[in-house]
């Protein structure tokens, strides 16, 4: 498992020619190719636990650590990287918005951890058509689509009014990177937009001086603050584990809590997840030629171990990233030992505490420009996940619940059960857009192509 044969003298390889996954160059060179996974997954990954409210220096410590355990499961057949899932950062606003704190998100991560992690065992024995069955390309979609439109809140009412212009400033750097750049250059679209907005900000708070917003720290008032503040990184050590506490008073490192509530809140992320890591799976095999469905069930449920393994000490969840995927489609070279090496410098950046204090000083209006990009793209893969699949919206087996359940979701519709339990949002969607689904799909064949609800409006 740990013996990788080398190719092309070790040399990088030419046009046209690849590095298999248990294959590899010279050490250097496949120490560089890990750095640049590392810059790829580097934005995305510690953006969202920022959003989350966890600390983004143990997010990115715990990237590396759950890659190594992610690949000794998958016995090094599937290279990928786990970065910071984003699956769950509308459920997370809404346990927060129920008075829930950082240790009930990690809590309610964990068990969604431990779920995925059963489905990977399920999927390992029963095979990959299960859950074609379970959770067909119509109901994946609704739900992926349904988590990244629900956080748009989150931009407009907290990032995004923090420093209006350079949000929009930001934001169009991001667009014309990812759109325009050329290879690798628009695969850290992300990283690039991180230091395009930081410098910005720097040079508005030396110019215009400080700005009057508010802040998640200012209880709703207005008040006046510079964009950037690097107080404590003097006093930050170089190395050591991630320490302090978080904005709502609860240890950076800490143990998870549970309520039920809570969990159900984060289960649909679950379905995200496998949607999300079914589909990287086989992007690797179509660029690789092996055949990894025999590995499918070891991939989601490595995640789903390595979402609870971070979450246990209050880490951020995990899932493969499609910036290293990116990576891989760009340099052809799809070999394993590059991402332990990837592991290893996270790992290093994650036990720097100066690394951390650079990271909690980035200005909210940088955030906003970037998520407003980010969270709408979340809700688009759903879509790109229906046409890929080529769901037919013609027939109102597909139609009909998934409107019934992304309108719920979307619009934080709630359903009180009980006093003190309440559906609602991510949750009340999920559950009705995939029970409305499966309670009519029998008809999926007679209907196909048949008149809907939407040409009998029109």
């Amino acid at each position: 498992m740990f013996s990788w044969t080398v190719v092309h003298d070790g040399k990088t390889p030419p046009p046209g020619e690849a590095v298999g996954p248990l294959e590899r160059m010279s050490w250097g060179r496949t120490a560089g190719i890990g750095a640049q996974h590392v810059v790829a997954m580097f934005g995305a990954t510690f953006v969202f636990p920022i959003v989350m409210g966890l600390d983004p220096n143990l997010a990115i410590l715990f990237s590396g650590l759950c890659t190594i355990l992610f690949l000794l499961i998958v016995k090094n057949k599937v290279p990928s990287y786990l970065g910071t899932s984003a699956a769950f950062v509308a459920s997370v606003g809404a346990i927060r918005a129920q008075g829930g704190d950082s240790a009930d998100v990690t809590g309610a991560i964990l068990v969604a951890g431990l779920v995925l992690a059963v489905v990977g065992v399920l999927v390992h024995f029963a095979g990959a058509g299960m859950l074609k069955k379970l959770l067909p390309p119509a109901v994946t979609g609704g739900v992926v689509m349904l988590i990244g439109f629900n956080l748009a809140p989150v931009v407009a009412d907290i990032y995004w009014p923090q420093d209006q212009w350079i949000a929009l400033l930001t934001t169009i750097f991001l667009v014309m990177v990812a759109v325009l750049a050329r290879g690798f250059w628009s695969r850290i679209a992300i990283a690039l937009a991180l230091v395009f907005g930081y410098l910005l900000s720097w040079f508005a708070d030396s110019v215009f001086g400080q700005i009057t917003s508010v802040t998640p720290t200012s209880n709703g008032e207005a008040i006046a603050h510079d964009r950037i503040s690097l107080a404590g990184l003097g006093d930050a050590a170089w190395f050591g584990l991630p320490s302090g506490e978080l904005a709502d008073g609860v240890s950076a490192v800490h143990g998870p809590s549970f309520s039920l509530t809570f969990i159900l809140l984060v289960l649909p992320g679950v379905i995200a997840l496998i949607a999300e890591n079914t589909g990287h799976v086989r992007a690797v095999a179509d660029m690789t030629g092996d055949d990894l469905d025999p590995y499918m069930g070891r991939a989601l449920g490595a995640d789903g171990v390595a979402t609870a393994f971070a979450s246990l000490f209050g880490g951020a969840p995990t899932t493969t990233y499609a910036e290293n995927i990116g990576v891989m489609s760009a340099t052809r070279i799809y070999s394993t030992a590059a991402y332990y090496f990837a592991a290893a410098f996270a790992v290093v950046l994650g036990l720097c505490p100066k690394f951390g204090v650079l990271i909690a000083a980035i200005p909210g209006g940088v955030l906003g420009g970037i998520t407003v990009v980010l969270y709408g793209m979340i809700g688009l893969i759903g879509a790109k996940i229906w046409v890929d699949n080529r769901v037919d919206f013609g027939n109102p087996v597909n139609m009909i619940p998934l409107a019934a359940g992304l309108i719920v979701g979307i619009g934080d519709v709630s359903l009180q059960i009980t006093d003190d339990f309440v559906l609602s949002g991510i949750a009340f969607g999920t559950i009705l857009l995939v029970v409305l689904y499966h309670l009519v799909n029998f008809r999926e064949d007679d209907l196909a192509g048949g008149p809907t609800i939407s040409r009998n409006l029109s």
